[in-house]
Formats: C-alpha cells, structure tokens, sequence
C-alpha cells in the first residue's frame, strides 16, 4: 500500500504538465489543485438512431404479463416459500405471488388486482401469500435469481462484467405515526421518511437494499448493503456520491479487499496525505502537506485484522460496529488507525481520478444508473402520492424489497426484448456500433403500463417460452 502510494504520486507528478483538466494556484500562500469539471458527453447520430429504433420495436406490455413472463422464464417465484410449510404449493400460486409483488411495489394495496372469478386472485389468497411467502429471506433468493439470468444475456456485457456496482439512497415520505422513519426537511418537508439504500451493479440490476430511518448518517450503512448482497455478482469496485464517504470507510473497504470509487465534491481541494516526508513529488509536494501516521497502524494491526475477518466472515455486522470504533463523539485508536489506512488509500484514489478522466466518466456513468433506476422505480410506486405507509421496519422492508425485485423483473424483460430488437436488426443489416450499444439502457418504461390495468394472464405461446412480437417501425409510430 505504501509502494502503490509512492508510485501514484511519482506518476501523476510526471503526467501533470500535460494534465489539461488540473493546475495550481496559490491560494493564500499555499498550493491549492484546481480540478476542471467533466465536458458533456455528445451523444452521436447513430446511437440516437439506435435507441429511437429499439424503442419503436419493444412490444407493448401490461406490468402483471411481465412479472408472469419472467416467473416461467426463470421460475424466480420457485424462491417463494411458506414460511412454516416450506414444501406447500397451492394451485397457481405463481399467479398469487406475481399479484402481490405488483401491489406491494405499485403501492396500491392488493384491492386493485382482486378478482372473485379467479381464486388465485381472490382476497383471501392474496392475503395469504402477502403474510406467508413475501419476507427478507424469499425476497433475496428471488433477487438472486433474477441477478443471474440478467448477467447471462450477450447484451448485458456490452454494458459491464458485474465487477462494478454504486450505491445510493432512494427516499420516501411516511406519512403514517411510526419510530421507524426520521426527519429531514430537505427531502420529506414538515414530516418525516425513510431512505431505502439500494446496491446497483453496472448490469442495471439491483443486488442489496437496506431502509434506513431518515436519512444516511452513518457511512457504514455502505460497507452493509455491499456486504450482506448475496447474487452471484461479486462487485469489488464501489462507487457512491460525496454524502457516503469517510476516511473511515475507505479504510474498511480496502482492508475487505474493495476499491472504493466516490465521487467526491470539489475533489481538487480534498486533503492528500504521503507517508515519506522527504519524497519529492515535483508539481504536488505543495498539496501534499499531511502526513499519514503509520505507527498507530502499527500499533493497531492486530485488532485491525481481527475486526476485518469478522466482517469478511459474517460474524459481526457492518452497522453493529460503531461500539467499537467510536466511544461517545470520539473515534478509538482503532478507528484511528483504519482512518489512517483510509487516507492513503483515499489519496491514491484522488490522485487516479485527477490524472484520468475516463475515470471520473465512468463513475458518473454509473452513478447515473442508479439514478436511472431510482426513476423507474418511482414510476412504478405511483399508488397513495408515492408515500411509504407501512408503520414497522419489517413492512417498510418487505414492500421495498418487491419494489426492487419489480425493478429488476422490468430491467430483465426490456433485456431480453432489447437483445432480440438487436439480432432482429442485424439480420436487417442495420448497422450496429458496439459503443453504441454499450450506451443503451434497459431502464426504460414507457411501452410498459403501470396504471390501472391488472390482467394476469399470458398468451400461450409467451407461456410456452416464446417471445412477444416485435414492433415494426412503421406500426410503431402509427399507434
């Protein structure tokens, strides 16, 4: 770690005269690094040409077809157990199962999707499954399984391997009297709400989510949402926005084998730290003042390994070990010495970032994926003003977690459609660009309907295993 931080401060040193996008000034006397922001993207012709024909060829859908269309490509709703029963399957349960999943995450109460003549459908069964079969452990298992037939799909690698995912907060007002939900006045007004902190692989699909009353304090919330994911994608390059960084947290993550990426705000007037007082790095010795006090890791090495196993291993949790690094408003020496692995690690990361665009960009790209996604799931809970009414943490847990898991059956479906648009236009001889296609997103929704019309019903040749009929172009931009 030390050899990397030497070398990364010799290399950026060497690249920085030809560094366009960084420079420094004295400010008040003293070296100050000014980062210039990341130009707009351009978009080219061929990939808005693209994204326009892909779209017009997505086949329309009612949300309900969707979920039924995944459960018999994937059996995800196999993952459904009874809680005390767990080899008992009703009749058509798959039906009952998908039906509570869009009530959950439309949040619009299972009235909506009630029909006395299909006793899948009936109050009573609905009740039933919502209290027997939806809860953490299904939930995960059916999100894994989802995970895995996303990352199998050709076109999912244009966009990324898995090996990269970002984490952020996506808030909700509760307006209901519960202990569970916190105040902010930027994000939930006079009232109060919850953040649910969601794990977002560069595959567009969702891997972890926890709710945090509030909003995020504590950036360890970070290190458990990555930690406790349980797909088969095993991302070791973390990138969040500035709100979820801490010295602290870099520490954690490198010492669990991650790479942690933030993007952070005004990156350029961020502290550096070097281990070497005397090492002269030419242009960067002036903002490289601080200096890492590497006995206090040496004095703490042992209880940072100990701490460290237990995380990897499971036995404690993430958000359970602020006992140990902090007494009262006051970190241990423990927490100290992570902090100090931390600032080395945070440097190299500052360091990378400046002397590399490409690599800001592909933070921000994916940070924007989230964001993307966060957008598709609002649409999709439209029901009660998009308002979280669930009194206790386990309900709050429950519903969106099925919002998540909706999220991801929507992310999978325009998936595979979207692969099929793709092999359809290129027996067409359209011209496609595979940096276009990198470009493309599944989180679109707008020939997907959320509102209003619940049929559960598939039609038998989708049932079979099937696809749906494109769209042409033409009859596209007829309707």
């Amino acid at each position: 770690m030390c050899r990397e931080l030497d070398q990364t401060y010799r290399a950026v040193a060497a690249n920085f005269p030809k560094n366009s996008a960084a420079r420094i000034e004295q400010v008040d006397g003293k070296d100050d690094l000014i980062l210039t922001g990341l130009d707009k993207l351009e978009e080219p012709a061929s990939l808005i040409a693209l994204r326009k024909e892909v779209q017009r060829r997505m086949p329309r859908a009612e949300l309900p077809e969707t979920l039924l269309e995944i459960a018999a490509r994937t059996g995800f709703t196999n993952e459904f157990t009874h809680i005390s029963e767990r080899d008992s399957r009703a009749t058509d349960l798959s039906t009952s199962i998908c039906a509570v999943l869009v009530a959950q995450a439309c949040n619009t109460g299972p009235g909506p999707l009630e029909r006395h003549d299909v006793p899948a459908l009936r109050h009573s069964r609905l009740s039933w499954v919502n209290q027997n079969y939806i809860r953490n452990e299904t939930l995960t298992a059916a999100n894994a399984c989802l995970v895995a037939a996303q990352s199998r799909i050709p076109l999912v690698h244009s966009w990324g391997g898995g090996e990269v995912a970002s984490a952020d907060g996506l808030r909700f007002v509760v307006p209901v009297r519960t202990v569970h939900a916190g105040p902010n006045p930027k994000y939930f007004g006079m009232g109060r709400g919850v953040t649910y902190y969601n794990l977002v692989s560069n595959q567009f699909t969702g891997l972890n989510g926890i709710v945090v009353p509030g909003t995020l304090r504590d950036s360890l919330v970070l290190l458990a949402v990555v930690l406790e994911q349980q797909t088969e994608l095993n991302p070791t390059e973390i990138m969040t926005d500035t709100g979820a960084y801490a010295d602290v947290v870099f520490g954690l993550f490198w010492l669990l084998g991650y790479r942690f990426s933030p993007r952070i705000a005004d990156m350029g007037h961020a502290r550096l730290w070097r281990i070497d007082p005397k090492a002269d790095y030419g242009p960067l010795n002036g903002v490289s003042r601080n200096r890492i006090h590497t006995e206090l890791i040496w004095q703490q090495w042992d209880d940072v390994l100990r701490l460290t196993g237990s995380l990897k291993l499971g036995l404690v949790h993430a958000t359970s070990i602020m006992r140990t690094l902090q007494v009262g408003d006051r970190p241990t020496k423990l927490a100290q010495a992570i902090a100090e692995i931390g600032r080395i690690d945070k440097t190299v990361h500052i360091l990378t970032s400046i002397d590399d665009e490409s690599k800001r960009r592909r933070t921000l790209t994916q940070l924007n994926r989230g964001e993307d996604r966060h957008s598709v799931a609002r649409a999709v809970f439209h029901g009660k003003r998009g308002e979280l009414r669930q009194h206790y943490r386990e309900g709050q847990e429950d519903q969106l977690g099925a919002l998540g898991l909706v999220v991801n059956i929507i992310t999978l479906w325009n998936t595979i459609y979207m692969d099929a648009v793709l092999e359809q236009l290129r027996r067409e001889g359209y011209p496609l660009r595979a940096e276009d296609m990198a470009r493309l997103s599944p989180l679109i929704f707008e020939h997907i309907n959320f509102l209003g019309r619940y049929a559960f019903a598939l039609p038998d040749a989708v049932a079979q295993g099937q696809l749906r009929p494109l769209r042409s172009g033409v009859a596209a931009n007829d309707e």
